[in-house]
């Protein structure tokens, strides 16, 4: 329960020595005090560090003054360095050992200190939802070459510098297929639902099986509302059938040896999947521990269907770097993991039994949300080396031109909710920002990608200022923001509204407000109302009958920001009324499964899109002929050898 501090009563600590915070404000800047059965419960989920005070990784920046006392320190690249005192200058970024005299091994990690970013570019582009981006070629579902297409018209026809998608993370390979991006099974591998068949080495010997599944797959198309479990079985039946007629190459070959053991049991999780379903609670119970020995031998009993998911995931990442090829893709990282997945069942020891993350009321949620995703415990999360932190950004980054990283507060606190209780019944617990972002730091310095923090809704004070510091770029939205755009921060990316908002049409019109009244939820109608008639006095949008005018005068006044990037959504462009998703709404109406009404062949000639991108592209203009990829960055070599 959580409760005003009575009058009188004597201030506790606001972070106690596991991390918990007794106190935190509310959306309305209310002081709220956490009852203390809340706060014992989550102590008891922390649990205490084996070597308590002694940190199990030291992440720091060149030229800082760290004392180690005598050390070898073993480096990336397997040379060696012997310190005596104070870590040297000269040590190079990257992922080391320190191996000190006395005491136990530790990781350590060399930062830059801030993202990536070049310099004086300015870009704008398009936030799709790839599952929505069809073309008469798809199988029922945005796919990997839809975004090649349309990464190359934008750039091509329109301008553009980026491409922000959905999480292209991996789910459970069996029916139902997840719908939601933000509730992923892993964040280290992806869906082979965005696969296009018909480009993968080996399908043209398939012959008219082919040709049958592909009819069957465009003929999806003629619904609106995208059926995942009817794609992913015609998919999988066509991609089985070219993994039983081909063999893959030295590529894919080199390719799994790059990856290393966490591909093998993220495949073996897949398979297990398969046979005892998307949840490893349920399974029996020697399969329910990844270290458990019945677990390889499954693996090697099933050999070949281990290696077939192995090849899945060799199939995205090349699709997606083709994809990515023409333009930067900007990758969004949703803030965990489904807790029956295949990460969790990987990282089980290091997240929090019974807990799952959420946030505290505010004017939009007024009992909170609780998301059902296993929060890491932050000092078990250290003394691994961050390694599944490192992993999970790593693999989100690649073959991109930048990160979103959904919900950024969460590198500093996320809010636990104890499983059973309201979210309300929750409190803040505190991670290790400063190395959490040192390696986002380091990632991206590597990848040569920009970083984009998503912080919107109650921001603790300080986290947008540290932002900056390291160059992360901030995430400012036309319709939360009351000041003109021109005073905008120009680190940040600017957009009219996200996924989970109304779009200009539905804000406009009152269609959103109408769909979440139809279906049985409470909407906040005073704050969408304030939110419509600031616009409107503003000029960004009008009260008139036309979609069109109310969007291109939204798109003008998001325009006269001077912020690094500006955002548009596909929906707005194509005037549509129905927002990706309403939060809250699941089994309610299609989140994350409603297809643009047009599909891509028809987009490229609809006057709208242009006409935002122009007005898009002057905003953002004189641009240089630079991007984000243009910086030569470091190797990526595997931390683990480390």
């Amino acid at each position: 329960m959580i409760h005003d501090r009575a009058q009188g009563a004597p201030e506790p600590p606001v972070t106690d020595e596991r991390g918990v915070d007794a106190r935190y404000k509310d959306a309305s800047g209310q002081e709220r005090t956490v009852a203390e059965a809340t706060i014992e419960l989550l102590r008891q989920r922390i649990g205490r560090p084996p070597d308590e005070g002694r940190p199990s990784s030291l992440v720091t920046r060149p030229g800082r003054r760290v004392h180690v006392g005598r050390a070898q320190v073993v480096l990336e690249d397997g040379g060696e360095l012997t310190v005596d005192g104070v870590l040297p200058d000269e040590l190079p970024l990257g992922y080391h050992t320190l191996r000190p005299d006395t005491g136990p091994e530790r990781r350590l990690v060399v930062s830059p200190g801030r993202c990536h970013l070049p310099s004086g570019w300015r870009a704008w582009g398009w936030a799709a939802q790839l599952y929505a981006a069809r073309s008469c070629a798809s199988w029922g579902i945005g796919d990997l070459a839809d975004l090649g297409r349309l990464a190359r018209w934008s750039a091509d026809a329109l301008g553009a510098g980026f491409v922000l998608v959905n999480p292209l993370h991996a789910v459970a390979p069996t029916l139902p297929q997840q719908a939601s991006p933000y509730f992923p099974s892993s964040r280290r591998f992806r869906n082979p639902l965005y696969l296009s068949v018909e480009d993968v080495p080996g399908a043209a010997d398939v012959g008219t099986d082919l040709d049958r599944l592909a009819a069957e797959g465009r003929a999806l198309n003629e619904q609106r509302r995208i059926d995942r479990d009817a794609v992913w079985r015609l998919k999988l039946t066509a991609l089985e059938a070219i993994w039983e007629r081909t063999r893959p190459d030295a590529a894919f070959e080199r390719w799994c040896q790059r990856q290393g053991a966490a591909l093998d049991e993220f495949a073996t999780w897949c398979v297990l999947a398969e046979h005892f379903g998307p949840s490893w609670r349920s399974w029996p119970s020697e399969f329910r521990d990844p270290d458990d020995p019945a677990v390889e031998r499954f693996r090697r009993e099933h050999h070949d269907r281990v290696r077939f998911h192995c090849w899945l995931q060799w199939l995205t990442d090349t699709q997606l770097v083709a994809a990515a090829s023409g333009l930067a893709i900007i990758q969004d990282l949703p803030i965990g993991v489904d807790p029956d997945g295949a990460d969790a069942w990987a990282w089980q020891h290091l997240l929090a039994d019974g807990i799952s993350i959420g946030s505290p009321p505010d004017e939009f949620n007024s009992q909170g949300q609780d998301w059902g995703l296993p929060p890491f415990v932050p000092w078990k999360l250290a003394d691994a080396g961050y390694q599944p932190f490192v992993d999970t950004i790593r693999a989100t980054i690649a073959a991109a031109g930048g990160l979103r990283v959904d919900h950024v507060m969460g590198l500093f606190r996320l809010w636990w909710v104890p499983v059973g209780a309201k979210p309300s019944d929750g409190a803040y617990v505190r991670y290790p920002s400063d190395d959490l972002l040192d390696i986002v730091a380091l990632e991206s310095h590597r990848a040569g990608a920009l970083v984009v923090g998503e912080d919107l809704g109650t921001v603790e004070a300080g986290v947008r200022e540290t932002m900056a510091e390291r160059g992360m770029l901030s995430y400012r939205l036309l319709w939360f923001e009351p000041d003109d755009p021109a005073v905008w921060p120009e680190l940040a990316m600017a957009a009219v509204t996200t996924h989970d908002l109304p779009t200009v049409a539905g804000l406009r019109d009152g269609s959103d407000l109408d769909e979440q009244r139809r279906i049985g939820l409470d909407p906040n109608e005073e704050s969408t109302a304030a939110i419509r008639t600031r616009l409107v006095a503003s000029g960004a949008i009008d009260g008139g009958d036309d979609p069109v005018v109310a969007i291109l005068g939204a798109h003008r006044r998001l325009a006269r920001a001077p912020s690094v990037l500006l955002s548009a959504t596909l929906d707005d462009a194509v005037a549509e009324r129905a927002r990706p998703n309403i939060p809250g709404a699941d089994g309610k109406r299609p989140n994350w499964s409603l297809a643009l009404p047009v599909v891509l062949d028809e987009l490229e000639g609809h006057p709208l899109p242009r006409q935002v991108a122009a007005i898009l592209a002057e905003g953002v203009a004189p641009r240089t002929t630079t991007g984000p990829h243009d910086a030569t960055p470091l190797p990526a070599t595997n931390p683990e050898t480390a």
